[in-house]
């Protein structure tokens, strides 16, 4: 069983949600659980929760990091941080990856400077999964936020590490990749996209060329590269969407009798509708490019997100995706794309 160490200190209600979120995931069998922090604190918890016998160990670590910290100010500061203590775990081979939930750039930042970066890779990035109007399938995009400006050659890696992770964790041989623009054709864009385009076409995956933002969620394709700045724009759109969606489905579904009685004759259709866009069903989003697994979670996460990014990133350890992914950027001869 794979050993996956988890910042407790990292969620808005930390460490209640990493708590419950990692006995969740011992009792499924999904890893082997070590969770970082203050190590009364969380006796105690897991003590008062019954979790004695579970897989589950603990680290001491006695600061935290706040969502209101500098990232690199965080990272030099606060040597015993318990996303620090995370990260070095997964350096000294301790365990097979991290989890958190905390300071997203603080995150990053550590991941970077602790575990480094793959044979290859010029810039880790975060890919998110979106759910599609097709049944079963999802959309990959990246990157979403860890880099703010984008070079061509970054996105052609991008491309490679998503198909990647892509074909490995969602089993499709050949998903379609494409590149997000202002339309379809080759001549729109800005100068980033129309100088990735061709290079895109040169190296060996799916690619079916601009994509627009609607194809996010058609499922056209499976993986969508972009820069971190349009991509974490995206992924806060769509969060807010989701957000306005299911207020305002909730508000029509209790106004008049009438609705409240087609609610309950649609309740199970309507917990499937949330359930498909609920981004606790998928955990968190990998950071792609660094040695070592890392998701990073939102800091809104509740128990089931730690439960399942814990299955998420055993997952990706089990199934050796950092090896696939240095061993096709090398295939792909990237080093020639970056003049």
């Amino acid at each position: 069983m794979r050993r996956i160490a988890v910042d407790a200190m990292g969620t808005d209600l930390a460490p209640e949600p990493e708590i419950a979120g990692a006995i969740e995931a011992a009792r499924a069998g999904y890893a082997q659980v070590v969770l970082v922090g203050p190590s009364e604190r969380l006796g105690r918890e897991l003590a008062r929760r019954g979790a004695r016998g579970l897989p589950i160990e603990i680290v001491h670590a006695s600061e935290a990091v706040t969502m209101d910290d500098k990232a690199t100010k965080a990272f030099r500061q606060r040597r015993d941080s318990s996303m620090r203590v995370t990260a070095r775990l997964v350096h000294e081979g301790r365990v097979d990856g991290m989890i958190s939930a905390g300071n997203t750039g603080a995150v990053m930042t550590t991941a970077k400077i602790v575990l480094g970066a793959l044979e290859g890779v010029d810039r880790p990035a975060i890919a998110q999964v979106f759910p599609t109007s097709k049944e079963g399938a999802a959309t990959v995009l990246l990157d979403v936020g860890a880099n703010v400006d984008g070079k061509p050659h970054q996105l052609v890696e991008f491309a490679v590490m998503g198909e990647i992770y892509y074909r490995v964790i969602f089993g499709k041989p050949r998903p379609r990749v494409g590149l997000l623009s202002i339309g379809q054709e080759d001549h729109k864009g800005n100068d980033l996209t129309r100088e990735a385009l061709p290079l895109l076409r040169q190296i060996p995956v799916n690619f079916v060329g601009n994509v627009e933002g609607r194809d996010l969620y058609n499922g056209s394709v499976e993986v969508i590269v972009c820069d971190g700045f349009i991509g974490n724009v995206a992924l806060k759109i769509s969060e807010g969407l989701i957000e306005a969606v299911s207020s305002l489905l909730k508000e029509a579904l209790s106004s008049t009798l009438s609705s409240k009685v087609g609610y309950v004759l649609a309740r199970k259709a309507f917990r499937k509708f949330k359930k498909r866009v609920d981004y606790s069903e998928y955990g968190g989003a990998p950071l792609l490019g660094v040695k070592g697994v890392c998701m990073i979670c939102h800091g809104g996460s509740n128990s089931n997100a730690i439960k399942n990014a814990i299955r998420a990133a055993a997952q990706f350890a089990e199934r050796r995706v950092n090896e696939k992914i240095e061993r096709e950027l090398a295939a792909a001869s990237l080093g020639a794309t970056k003049g």
